[in-house]
């Protein structure tokens, strides 16, 4: 869905502004700080005790029996994550990422920085909203042999009586009394112009300054960059905005089992994730700086993670407690503060976010491609929104066209289609399945225990269904 900007009294200047206080400004509400203990971090505005990584004692069957136990609520996850870039280890707002400025033509989806101020009156001057004649004066008219075209020199001012041809957004000639559109005027054999029907005062003439005057705001801080956003700039005069820069994600593929190419073989399968999550990101608003496959190697994922500058860093796999599950471990090992460890929902279930710096977060996704899908929504999708200062977009809920099986226990997320005013669940929605996510519109969030027929659910947007390929993939 697509984000909306919220207007705000407050001003500031850019370079006082930051990711943290233009967030603010769009949600209009304060920031949540965390505190810090051993071994747990507490969340100030949900009070949810997050377990800190398992120790090196904890052995795979405990890890496995506690997982449900540790797991945090999808809801709850999902909020987490949008509050965890606002939120440093001591309280304090994280890393301040300073506002850029970046030509019209690369700012489409960011988000202003600084209010967008009118340089100068718009129109700058009187322009006609008509291709006629400038008349002044009561008609009939005599008419100049030349006229008046757009782009060129103020022309001559008109004397009581007189017209010339005007083209549209063309200088009005000063003493101007209106502007006769071409069907509502003739000549006659001599030349002289007869209006067709009664001519007002300042008919179809913008004067100056009718949008705008200089110095007018015409758009505040955390304004999401649309097209029509650029078009105005544009005709504002300005040739760079002033944006909340763009989040880096940098995407580690783990996996000794994961082919780049070719068939399927020998017990090695296909890497979905690889070409996937990229673009994926980018329809999230990020700015993917590396994909880097790394297998199942321990000391190459400690000194990819501890090497990268990325806002976001984003793992494949690795995240549960097997032989070569490596996430975990060297989360422990760098001093990670584990934010959340599981998420109560199917698929996706081993997800986590960790904060590994001040400014900078890990997601690890399962590595099961529609559970990675979940793990992006869950995660990695409110963490972004947070870090480019988008306002959370507004929940909406449509009814279920068939009913829908459900966990005990857990959320569920299941691909589904927009039919009209339902959605209807789509068949392939394993862990491990991509065909129902390929054809879906959105995920149908299912609450523990299933949905019936006719049951309104809540509807998570995929990215391309509602802005469309070519918008959401700049």
């Amino acid at each position: 869905m697509t984000a909306r900007s919220t207007p705000t009294g407050a001003q500031a200047d850019a370079e006082d502004l930051d990711v943290e206080e233009v967030l603010a400004l769009v949600n209009d509400r304060r920031d949540t700080g965390r505190t810090r203990d051993t071994g747990r971090t507490s969340d100030r505005a949900s009070g949810e005790q997050v377990p800190q990584p398992p120790g090196p004692a904890q052995s795979a069957a405990s890890l496995k029996s506690d997982a449900h136990h540790r797991a945090t609520p999808w809801p709850q996850a999902r909020d987490i994550a949008a509050r965890a870039a606002r939120a440093a280890r001591s309280g304090t707002p994280a890393g301040r990422r300073a506002p850029a400025p970046v030509p019209l033509d690369a700012a489409l989806g960011l988000t202003l920085a600084a209010p967008l101020t009118a340089l100068t009156d718009l129109p700058s001057f009187d322009t006609s909203a008509m291709d006629g004649w400038a008349v002044a004066g009561p008609g009939p008219w005599d008419v100049r042999d030349e006229g008046v075209l757009a782009g060129h020199a103020e022309p001559q001012p008109l004397s009581d009586g007189e017209a010339v041809r005007i083209a549209t957004g063309a200088r009005i000639p000063p003493d101007t009394t209106a502007v006769l559109r071409s069907e509502h005027g003739r000549t006659d054999t001599q030349g002289r112009l007869h209006a067709l029907r009664e001519t007002k005062h300042g008919q179809d003439i913008r004067p100056r300054g009718q949008e705008c005057r200089n110095g007018d705001q015409l758009l505040p801080v955390g304004t999401l960059v649309t097209p029509a956003v650029l078009g105005l700039a544009a005709a504002a005069g300005y040739d760079t905005l002033t944006v909340v820069p763009r989040p880096r994600a940098e995407v580690l593929v783990l996996g000794d089992e994961l082919l780049t190419a070719g068939l399927p073989r020998e017990g090695l399968i296909r890497d979905a994730l690889g070409p996937m999550l990229p673009p994926w990101l980018r329809a999230l608003g990020a700015e993917v700086i590396a994909v880097r496959r790394l297998g199942d190697d321990a000391e190459a994922l400690h000194k990819a993670i501890t090497a990268s500058d990325a806002d976001l860093v984003v793992t494949t796999g690795g995240t549960a407690a097997g032989p070569v599950d490596h996430v975990h471990p060297t989360l422990q090992r760098i001093g990670a503060e584990l934010l959340v460890n599981g998420v109560k929902v199917r698929p996706g279930h081993p997800m986590l976010l960790a904060r590994i710096k001040e400014n900078q977060h890990l997601v690890g996704l399962p590595g099961n491609p529609l559970a990675a899908v979940s793990g992006l929504l869950t995660l990695a999708e409110p963490l972004l929104r947070t870090l480019a200062a988008h306002p959370a977009p507004e929940p909406y809920v449509l009814p279920l066209r068939d009913e829908v099986h459900g966990h005990p226990y857990d959320t569920r997320l299941i691909p589904v289609v927009l039919r009209g005013d339902s959605a209807v669940p789509l068949h392939y929605n394993g862990p491990a399945m991509l065909r129902g996510i390929a054809a879906a519109d959105a995920l149908a969030v299912v609450p523990p225990g299933g949905a019936r027929a006719g049951q309104e659910l809540e509807l998570l947007d995929l990215p391309w269904a509602s802005a469309g390929i070519g918008v959401c993939f700049t």
